[in-house]
């Protein structure tokens, strides 16, 4: 199943700005009556459309963003899934793309301060399966989430 319809797409966009907003209020919201919004909600959650609900934690308070361009030796499919296998093993990894362009990879990783990303380069990064190049840039801070701040 794929997004049907404007009600799905709404039903999205609200989740989006705050998926704690209760099912009755979905529902006034896009039109339907509560049991009708569940089942839709329940068939987007079925078909994989929503994946989960996450809390978004301010950065200022959990650590610092390391944002880290990775390129592999070579980018054939041993090698990417390799790759992609061990990075599902360390917690301390948040988000890995694949990319294109300039580098293979784009990871994000939150440290309290530069020693921990110390061991967190020694310890991961540097020993993840074919990797030729890492380059890392530190997060001054965060101008702009997702998440509309007036949802709060």
């Amino acid at each position: 199943m794929a997004i049907h319809d404007a009600i799905d797409r709404n039903l999205l966009r609200l989740l989006r700005l705050n998926a704690r907003t209760s099912n009755a209020a979905l529902a006034a919201e896009v039109g339907l009556s509560p049991s009708a919004c569940l089942r839709r909600i329940r068939l987007l959650e079925e078909a994989g459309v929503i994946r989960g609900y996450t809390a978004l934690v301010d950065n200022d308070q959990n650590g610092i963003a390391v944002l880290i361009n990775i390129t592999l030796e070579r980018q054939t499919e041993d090698y990417l899934n390799r790759f992609e296998a061990a990075v599902r093993k360390y917690p301390e990894i948040r988000e890995c793309f694949l990319m294109t362009g300039g580098s293979d990879y784009f990871l994000r990783v939150e440290v309290a301060n530069a020693g921990e990303f110390e061991r967190i380069h020694k310890e991961i990064l540097s020993a993840l399966p074919g990797v030729l190049r890492i380059h890392s840039s530190f997060s001054i801070r965060n101008v702009l989430m997702t998440r509309s701040r007036k949802s709060r």
